[in-house]
C-alpha cells in the first residue's frame, strides 16, 4: 500500500479536547480540523462506525456514518494500530462523546502485526521492555512514567541553572577507570592503539573543571558499570553529577534534599509521596545519622575502626555477612551496614561519616579519625545520592590512589586506576569542594511509584532473544 509521504496536522487531540469539551450533546461545532494517530479501537454498528483514535496527548472517538465517510467497508476492516490521517467537523453525539466526523481519512503506516487490545495491554513483562514501541501505546502508566522523567530532567537542570549551576559534558570514553568503585566496560581504540573504559563516573573530570575556574558545574551524564542485572541496576544508567566551589557535604546535604523536596512537589503536587503502598515525606530537612549510631541502633552492637579485626569478621559470621580476608575494618562496618540496616532505613535520611577505607575520593572528617565527610541519600531502602566534601589535597590523593592499585592486583575488580593526571590537577590547587551524585533512575522510580529500574528506562539491557 502506497502510503503518503506527510500528512499536515492542525491540531493535537488535547488541543481539540480543550478548545471543545463545551460542545452541548448532539451538536457540531462547525469545525473542521486534521488529527492523526493510531486506531486503538473500533466498533462497527452497521450505518455507523466508531473508534478511538490516540496521538501523544490523548484519546479521541472517531465518528464515521456511511453517508459521510468516504470507503467506509474499508473503514471498518482497518486493523488496530494503523496510523490514520482523519479530517472531520468536531462534534458531541447524543450521548455526549467528543468526537471528530471521519469526512477525510488516509491510512499513514499500516501495521503488519497484531497490535495488542489497549484495554489489556501487554500481560509478558520480557515483551513490554523489548517492545517498548508498542507498549507506550497500550499501557498508559508507563507513558506516564517517561513524560514524568522527562519533565524531572527539565525542572532539574532550570533549577540547578537558576542557582547559578553551569552545564557541562566530558567524555563517556576514560583511559583510566575512575570516580566510583565498580567493574568498568572495555573497548580498543583502533587509531590509537590503546584501551579504553566506558565512564562510571565524570566525578574526575568535573573535577577538573572547577580546578580550572568553574565554579559550579553540573552534568547529566549516562554511566556504564559491568555489573549484573536487578530491580534497581541496569548496566547503563544515568547520574546526575554536581560539583561546587567553596562548598562542603552540609552544604550539598542542603542542596540536593532541597532539589528532591522540590522535584516531588512539581512532578506529584505534594512533597508527600505514595511508593510501594507506604506514604514517604520528602521535606527537607532530611534526619542525619552517622553510620556506626545506625548500626547500633539496628543490630545493638556497638563497631568501630579502633575493634580488632577479628572481632568484627566474628560479628560478620555472626549476622550470617560474608566477606573476604583482605577486608579492612572501614569494609567490614560498611558490609555490616549495608546488610543491616539500609533495606530498613524507609524514611529520607542521610547516613553520614563513612569510614575512609571505602571513601577513596571523600576528605576526611574534620573531627573523626578515620571517618570521612561522606553521605548517602537513603530512602525507602535504597541509596538515591552520594556526596561528601572533596578531597583536595594531592598527596593524600595519591596515596588513596595507590591503595585502590593494591586492591585491584589482590582480585578487586571494582577498584580505581592511577589517574596521574587528576592529581597534577588537584597540584595546581582545588579549592574546598562539595559535590554529589543523584541516581536519577532511582529517584524517577520513587516518584513515578514504580518498584523496577526497567520500567523507567526506556530500553533497558534484556538477555538475547531466544
Amino acid at each position: 500500500m502506497e502510503t503518503p509521504y506527510n500528512f499536515r496536522k492542525t491540531t493535537t487531540v488535547q488541543e481539540l479536547i480543550d478548545a471543545h469539551n463545551s460542545l452541548e450533546d448532539g451538536t457540531g461545532s462547525g469545525t473542521t480540523v486534521s488529527i492523526a494517530g493510531r486506531m486503538m479501537l473500533r466498533r462497527d454498528q452497521g450505518k455507523i462506525a466508531f473508534g478511538v483514535l490516540q496521538d501523544g496527548t490523548g484519546r479521541i472517538q472517531l465518528f464515521a456514518p456511511t453517508k459521510v465517510t468516504p470507503d467506509f467497508e474499508k473503514f471498518v476492516a482497518l486493523n488496530l494500530g494503523d496510523w490514520l490521517g482523519i479530517t472531520g467537523e468536531v462534534m458531541k453525539t447524543k450521548r455526549g462523546e467528543l468526537s471528530v466526523k471521519v469526512e477525510e481519512w488516509v491510512v499513514l503506516a499500516a501495521t503488519q502485526r497484531p497490535f495488542p487490545d489497549k484495554w489489556h495491554g501487554i500481560s509478558d513483562p520480557d515483551t513490554r521492555y523489548r517492545q517498548r514501541y508498542v507498549d507506550l501505546w497500550v499501557t498508559e502508566e508507563a507513558r506516564k512514567t517517561f513524560v514524568l522523567r522527562s519533565r524531572l530532567l527539565s525542572l532539574t537542570r532550570k533549577w540547578l541553572e537558576d542557582k547559578s549551576f553551569m552545564e557541562v559534558e566530558t567524555p563517556v570514553f576514560h583511559p583510566i577507570p575512575g570516580g566510583a568503585l565498580a567493574k568498568p566496560f572495555e573497548t580498543h581504540h583502533n587509531a590509537l592503539d590503546i584501551e579504553l573504559y566506558l565512564r562510571i563516573a565524570p566525578e574526575l573530570y568535573l573535577k577538573r573543571l572547577v580546578v580550572g575556574g568553574f565554579e559550579k558545574v553540573f552534568e547529566i551524564a549516562r554511566v556504564f558499570r559491568n555489573e549484573g542485572l536487578s530491580s534497581r541496576h541496569n548496566p547503563e544508567f544515568t547520574m546526575l553529577e554536581l560539583y561546587e566551589a567553596y562548598a562542603d557535604w552540609e552544604d550539598i546535604m542542603k542542596l540536593s534534599e532541597n532539589l528532591i523536596e522540590y522535584l516531588a512537589i512539581e512532578l506529584t503536587g505534594s512533597p508527600v509521596v505514595s511508593f510501594d503502598g507506604k506514604e514517604l515525606n520528602l521535606s527537607a530537612p532530611w534526619k542525619r545519622t552517622p553510620m556506626v549510631e545506625l548500626i547500633k541502633e539496628h543490630t545493638n552492637e556497638e563497631v568501630s575502626l579502633e575493634m580488632p579485626i577479628e572481632d568484627l569478621q566474628s560479628l560478620c559470621n555472626k549476622l550470617d555477612i560474608e566477606f573476604e580476608s583482605e577486608y579492612g575494618p572501614g569494609k567490614l562496618i560498611l558490609e555490616i551496614y549495608e546488610k543491616t540496616v539500609e533495606p530498613n532505613l524507609w524514611d529520607p535520611c542521610f547516613v553520614t561519616e563513612y569510614p575512609k577505607e571505602v571513601s577513596p575520593l571523600s576528605r576526611d572528617h574534620r573531627a573523626k579519625p578515620g571517618f570521612t565527610e561522606r553521605f548517602e541519600g537513603i530512602v525507602a531502602g535504597r541509596e538515591i545520592l552520594n556526596g561528601f566534601s572533596e578531597l583536595v589535597d594531592p598527596n593524600e590523593q595519591m596515596d588513596r590512589f595507590k591503595e585502590q592499585i593494591q586492591k585491584s592486583e589482590s582480585g578487586d575488580e571494582e577498584a580505581m586506576g592511577l589517574d596521574s593526571d587528576y592529581v597534577r590537577a588537584l597540584e595546581f590547587g582545588l579549592p574546598p569542594t562539595g559535590g554529589i551524585g543523584i541516581g536519577i533512575d532511582r529517584l524517577v522510580m520513587l516518584l513515578a511509584d514504580v518498584q523496577t529500574i526497567r520500567d523507567v528506562v526506556l530500553f533497558p539491557t534484556l538477555r538475547p532473544e531466544q
